[in-house]
This record gives structure tokens, sequence and C-alpha cells, in this order.
């Protein structure tokens, strides 16, 4: 029964300093694997480029990095850019970005999946003169086990969840809280150590059921930093990155020796901010 399935949005943050072919499939292998589960129906995926404040070396200005993700998405029926955290001025904790978004799916006439959100303006007339009408009755055929809400999870490769041991990069009831109240979907290499990474953490192994480890047979190395490093050097992206993007970038003259030295030398956000919790 296709209504017992729960609903899941996923959300992607990071640089996407430029967005890649690399980001756009782990959405691709994140829904296949949930949907083999047959436990999970992926109504959306989110691309949420983090915010200038983050202060990472050769990170260029959101306003660029949120364009070449929505053009990079302009032809998916499920994916979508969202610049609510790359607007904020300060940065933001992940976690706070899974809030926000949480409560966004929680908010009553929340269009949560993309096909949902057109026909809305198609109701009848008739309908719209009723300002009191309440939730619509629900079908006779939608069973109850359906959860309404939907899960928001957090998609990442592996290098992220790593990351979770970098001493200073994130607070621990960060972590807790991610992995018990929302869930990881991580896109693994074939062969690489996640497994080894969840075993050895006290926290990840407690919350492993909710920590989706998805192998990716097709490999696909593809990183931002190796796509700046071939525009550095004039060298062809092409293939490596939507065609729309590379336009994007070539026109606007992005990448380049000098964009690569933005804050050289400054530390990153998370760990000049904890770095300082932990002295007090």
């Amino acid at each position: 029964d296709p209504d017992r399935k729960t609903e899941v949005v996923l959300l992607a943050c990071g640089s996407f300093n430029p967005i890649t072919n690399m980001h756009l499939r782990l959405f691709e292998l994140a829904k296949d694997y949930l949907h083999e589960t047959g436990k999970y129906k992926v109504i959306k995926g989110i691309i949420s480029p983090v915010g200038d404040a983050y202060k990472k070396k050769g990170l260029i200005s959101a306003n660029h990095r949120v364009a070449m993700a929505k053009l990079a998405t302009k032809n998916s029926d499920w994916v979508e850019v969202d610049d609510w955290e790359s607007s904020q001025s300060e940065w933001l904790e992940t976690l706070k970005v899974l809030r926000y978004h949480h409560e966004k799916l929680l908010s009553p006439g929340a269009s949560n999946s993309l096909e949902d959100a057109v026909p809305v303006t198609k109701l009848g007339r008739k309908r719209r003169q009723e300002p009191n009408r309440h939730e619509p009755v629900k079908k006779k055929n939608q069973s109850p086990d359906i959860k309404s809400v939907p899960q928001l999870k957090l998609l990442c490769g592996s290098d992220v969840l790593e990351s979770f041991g970098i001493p200073n990069l994130w607070k621990l009831e960060d972590i807790t809280e991610i992995v018990e109240k929302h869930g990881l979907v991580c896109i693994s290499r074939a062969g690489s150590n996640v497994q080894k990474f969840i075993y050895e953490s006290d926290i990840l192994w407690r919350h492993k059921n909710n920590i989706h480890l998805v192998e990716e047979w097709i490999t696909n190395d593809i990183s931002s930093t190796k796509i700046r490093r071939a525009l550095r050097r004039g060298q062809s992206i092409r293939y490596l990155v939507p065609d729309v993007v590379q336009t994007y970038i070539e026109k606007n003259n992005l990448y380049s020796p000098e964009s690569e030295d933005r804050n050289a030398g400054v530390v990153l956000a998370p760990l000049q901010k904890y770095a300082s919790d932990s002295k007090n």
C-alpha cells in the first residue's frame, strides 16, 4: 500500500562552490535507495548553499552559488534551491537550517511536494468562496498509517559524516539532535570506511538506525575543489558540471587565482565560534 510509506524531504547543505554533477547525483542515489527500502517516498530535495559568513577559503559570493544551483536544478521535477540560509548575515549551524525547514514542513498550507504546488491554483471557484473550509476530508482509501508530516533528512557525502570527528567543527549536541530527530542519508564510496566511523562513535552507533548508508557503485569523484582548480588552469570542466553552470561561470568569469585566495588565513566560522565557546 503506497499510502503507508513515510514521506521524506532531503536537505543538502554545503558550499556548492560551484554545484557539480556529483551534487545532483547524491539526490538521485538517495532517492533510489530510499524507494528501494519500500518504506519511504521521497517528495522533495532541497539544496541550501551556505552563506558567505562561513568564511571558507575560495568561497565566492552566495548570489552566484545560489544562481548556479538554480540553473542546475531548473529541469529537476523534485530538487529545488532554497536561499534562506545563504541570505543570513551570520553563519548558521546545519542544525538550525534543518530546524527551519522542519518548521516550514509543519506549517499549515506548506506545499511539500512540487507536484502538489501546482494544482492549488486550479481549484474550482466554488471552493474558493468558502473561507472557513477545513482540511479536505481524507479519502476513504487513505490509510491512517501515513505519517502526515514528511521526515526531513540531511543528505550528505561520507566526508560530512566523517567531519563530525573534527574537533570544534560540530557541537556534540547538534550531532545528536541531527541523527536522533531527523536522520542522515549518507552517500559513501563502495569500500569506504563510514561503517567503521559509525562504530567508533557512541552517538552515531546509538542512532545508527537513523543513518542510511547508500553505497555509490558508479563512483563519481568530481569535487568543487577540483572544478575550481581546472578553471584556474584554464582547463575544460565540461561534463563535470551542467552546461548551464559552465556557461554561467564563463560569462561571469567566476573562478580565478584571486577568488581562490578569498578568506585565506581566516578561521572557518564554526571553528571560530566553538573554539571560543570551549575557552569560556
